[in-house]
């Protein structure tokens, strides 16, 4: 990892210059490993500037994602983080790993998915250069029922991460679209795996995928009514690595109290779907008309029915009637 230990170092010193030789004595390497590992980070796009008798120094500029520009913004040090340039799917290689024993608090990041998936055996669009996938390995000690709750506390670790960074609000559609002016900017995808003698889950991996930028020439026709992206054109420096870390800080704050008053309020907040006219979606069944009324502490969402019924819909996804959106 000395390519990650040089860029921890590097982005301590603000852009300022740090010599070879205080590299390899910090890291308790040669000058071979260290000029090795400059000209990694130069290979996966960082900007690392080099001048004679003065060393080397990190240019800030682009969107690299990486584990040692993520830690840089990141307060739970106690997360082990591997980020790729591309991956087949987070959520497969981190159940693969979880299975092996990995340990709570390991994080897979990548740029790039070529076999994304998201709900209800759905493929998730996951672009190169424009969107941030990754997953996160956690090992609650909870009953299989409540680590679902997981998968609300991502959602509002998600909308808060991107309000502060963007500087706009942000809404949740039931159970966990996080919307930004309507469209859909992040997916997120809980698998766990339970011990059925128990009935207590042995992991949850929680794979969260957001559409930062707009990929060029804009998204596949059948996504361009629905996927929106948290910037344009502009956007903040070293975005991939803020968003992962501010993220990554707030799930974990929230899973360790997912009953919490904070998140339900937090959630319930930004409910894009109270007093709409919605359709109930299940799969193999036909959609059912009614009205979202309240969402209840355990996040099930309470519906009136056209007969004027109440009920409480706890799996399968909802859309809004297009006939009835204002």
């Amino acid at each position: 990892m000395t390519k990650e230990d040089i860029l921890t170092i590097l982005w301590q010193h603000e852009g300022g210059y740090v010599s070879g030789s205080e590299l390899a004595r910090q890291l308790g390497v040669s000058r071979t490993a260290i000029w090795k590992g400059i000209g990694q980070l130069r290979a996966e796009g960082y900007a690392v500037e080099s001048a004679t008798n003065r060393g080397y120094r990190l240019v800030p500029r682009g969107d690299v994602l990486s584990a040692g520009g993520i830690r840089r913004y990141l307060r739970h040090e106690e997360l082990q983080i591997e980020c790729y340039p591309s991956v087949t799917s987070t959520n497969t290689l981190l159940k693969a790993r979880a299975a092996q024993g990995a340990p709570q608090g390991l994080v897979l990041a990548a740029a790039h998915q070529t076999q994304g998936r998201g709900r209800m055996g759905r493929e998730f669009y996951s672009p190169a250069d424009t969107g941030l996938y990754m997953s996160l390995l956690l090992r609650p000690e909870r009953s299989a029922a409540e680590t679902t709750r997981i998968t609300v506390c991502a959602a509002v670790a998600v909308a808060r991460t991107v309000e502060r960074l963007s500087g706009e609000r942000t809404q949740i559609k039931w159970v966990n679209d996080v919307l930004l002016r309507g469209r859909k900017i992040c997916g997120i995808l809980t698998e766990a795996s339970v011990d059925w003698e128990s009935g207590q889950a042995e992991y949850a991996v929680v794979g969260i995928g957001v559409n930062l930028r707009t990929p060029e020439g804009d998204f596949p026709p059948e996504l361009q009514n629905i996927a929106g992206s948290v910037f344009g054109a502009d956007t903040i420096p070293d975005l991939r690595c803020r968003m992962a870390a501010g993220i990554l800080d707030e799930l974990m704050d929230l899973s360790a109290v997912p009953d919490s008053q904070a998140c339900y309020e937090d959630y319930k907040s930004r409910s894009s779907v109270l007093g709409k006219e919605i359709q109930i979606l299940r799969p193999g069944r036909e959609s059912v008309p009614a009205t979202a009324v309240d969402i209840a502490p355990d996040y099930a969402l309470v519906v009136r029915l056209t007969d004027g019924t109440l009920t409480r819909v706890n799996s399968g996804e909802v859309s809004i009637r297009p006939d009835r959106e204002a």
